[in-house]
């Protein structure tokens, strides 16, 4: 199957499990035009048809629970019950069980093809010494949640960089456009995440790559002294019990109300793109703290550690790097046949 046929065979199965927003899809289809890492992240379908094959020989390696969408902007920052600023992977609409190699190869693929466009500025073989190295590390710890208070002051700066200044976010949040139609059950979602019985509007919500053309609404609202926002995202149902299980400060706002994904939205809780981060930063440091975030959430499947570590021990030293450069080539080839097309 071409990369044509995979994109509207995903988009038919899309529309028979929730309701399309045909703008947001036309708009996906232009986005997925733009470069191979947006591109990469947009079509996750693609992936699971290929990296079996294409990653034939890291595929018999021990399942997990595993993100499934993986990549080197699903990393963002949140508030947990204590208020404490939390890092870690952000979106979890993809989870599924699958070998721990699948998330690992992800990771490291979509920072080779950031590099390639001058995101990042690593090697391969550092992208994937630096992932292994974190992923190991939260295993044989036994993991540990990310929380940016006392410790990690350099992935705190990382986090809270000038382009997440609450004057922009807010003005960004303000200028959305108004909803209508929104379901009554999603409102009732929405209703329910906020601190009281206040006065909200509704707005509409484009964001992401991979999602867009799923609804997305904002209930926005002031609230004492200042602006407060909950955004519900059309949920396509999948198993969450990594988010039980996990090594992770969880954040009290993410909900799953029957078909919709509830969260809060601030400056400080949400999504950090690769084009937001500071200037000055250690890249090698950051992708030990996605390969140790990897950890946190495989431990999730906690009877899977000791065989993991075993497989690991197996493979060689530059498995993760072979496998990453093919699934690189895939990607490429995919991304000129569909701007093609």
């Amino acid at each position: 199957m071409n990369i044509r046929s995979a994109t509207d065979l995903y988009e038919q199965q899309l529309s028979a499990q929730t309701r399309i927003v045909r703008s947001d899809l036309i708009r996906k289809h232009e986005r997925l035009k733009e470069s191979p890492f947006v591109f990469f992240r947009g079509t996750f379908y693609r992936w699971i048809e290929q990296w079996p094959t294409v990653c034939r020989s890291v595929t018999d390696a021990p399942a997990v629970g595993a993100v499934g969408d993986l990549h080197v902007e699903n990393f963002g920052t949140w508030r947990d019950v204590e208020g404490r600023l939390v890092w870690g992977v952000n979106d979890l609409d993809e989870v599924r069980d699958a070998p721990y190699t699948s998330d690992l190869v992800r990771l490291a693929t979509s920072a080779a093809l950031a590099t390639r466009e001058r995101h990042l500025r690593i090697s391969l073989r550092d992208i994937c010494g630096a992932m292994l190295d974190g992923y190991v590390a939260a295993l044989e710890s036994g993991g540990e949640p990310i929380v940016l208070e006392e410790r990690r002051r350099w992935l705190r700066d990382v986090a809270m960089n000038d382009l997440r200044d609450p004057k922009v976010f807010w003005q960004r949040m303000r200028e959305l456009p108004n909803a209508s139609g929104v379901p009554a059950d999603a409102i009732a979602a929405l209703e329910a995440m906020l601190p009281a019985k206040i006065e909200y509007s509704l707005h509409r919500r484009i964001a992401g790559v991979g999602s867009l053309g799923r609804q997305r609404f904002v209930a926005l609202a002031e609230w004492n002294g200042g602006l407060i926002a909950r955004e519900a995202k059309a949920y396509v149902a999948r198993d969450l019990h990594l988010l039980d299980r996990a090594v992770r400060a969880r954040d009290p706002f993410f909900t799953i109300s029957g078909s919709w994904v509830v969260r809060r939205l601030a400056p400080d809780c949400s999504r950090i793109e690769i084009a937001d981060l500071p200037k000055k930063r250690s890249e090698e440091k950051l992708l030990r703290a996605m390969g140790f975030e990897t950890g946190n959430l495989h431990l999730a499947t906690l009877r899977q550690r000791p065989r993991i570590l075993r497989d690991l021990g197996g493979r060689g030293a530059r498995w993760l790097e072979r496998a990453a450069a093919k699934m690189v080539d895939a990607v490429l080839a995919d991304f000129r046949e569909y701007r093609r097309s």
